[in-house]
């Protein structure tokens, strides 16, 4: 009976290291399920502190202003509306904020506003890479792009537990999220469906 039992485990084991190996090269062990867009934001870019905006008043010189960079606080100082909040607003979005603003001095007032610089786009690798930091970006980047600007692995690095840590706001609120990547699905034959674009202020953590 003893005999029996010993030799049905030694079978269960060869079995699953057999599915292990099966698994390991079909990619099929851990890949991470994608929770987040590959593609750039379909809303488009949002505005943050130190990008730069034109606001083009249509035939109102005195209230156009040119070069407006958005302090600290998020925030814009405009003539006869004062500060309005421009953080986490599409330029479109702005624009109907202000519209609706000056609606209280001006009869149909048509508002444009067009991004000049960005200055806003910050991610951040830490852990174990070879030049962890903050990366001031002017297009979007991916997680691979983004790695390799950090210089790659440490020798450290667990590359397959890295997770991408992002903060989202819905209805007034903020709550932190975190995307497990793998550095294997990333390079495999389906990396593109995990190799999504980081969102401003994403960080990346290589443990």
């Amino acid at each position: 009976m003893q005999r029996t039992y010993h030799s049905t485990k030694r079978k269960h084991v060869l079995v699953f290291g057999l599915l292990s190996i099966v698994m390991l090269a079909t990619g099929c062990v851990g890949e991470p399920q994608v929770v987040v867009s590959t593609e750039a934001p379909e809303e488009g870019f949002r505005l943050g502190s130190e990008d730069v905006i034109d606001v083009v008043v249509w035939r109102n010189p005195d209230l156009t202003r040119e070069d407006i960079i958005i302090r600290p606080d998020g925030k814009i100082s405009l003539p006869l509306i004062g500060d309005i909040q421009a953080n986490g607003l599409t330029a479109e979005e702005l624009a109907k904020q202000i519209t609706e603003r000056y609606k209280e001095y001006k009869e149909n007032p048509a508002v444009s506003v067009s991004v000049k610089a960005v200055n806003s786009y910050n991610i951040y690798v830490l852990g174990e890479v070879n030049q962890p930091g903050k990366y001031p970006l002017k297009a979007y980047a991916t997680v691979l792009q983004a790695i390799s600007m950090a210089g790659g692995f440490s020798q450290f690095a667990s590359e397959n537990a890295i997770q991408v840590v992002r903060r989202i706001t819905k209805d007034g609120r903020t709550k932190e999220i975190r995307i497990p990547v793998q550095y294997d699905s990333l390079l495999s034959a389906k990396g593109a469906e995990f190799n999504f674009i980081l969102r401003p202020g994403d960080t990346i953590v290589v443990p």
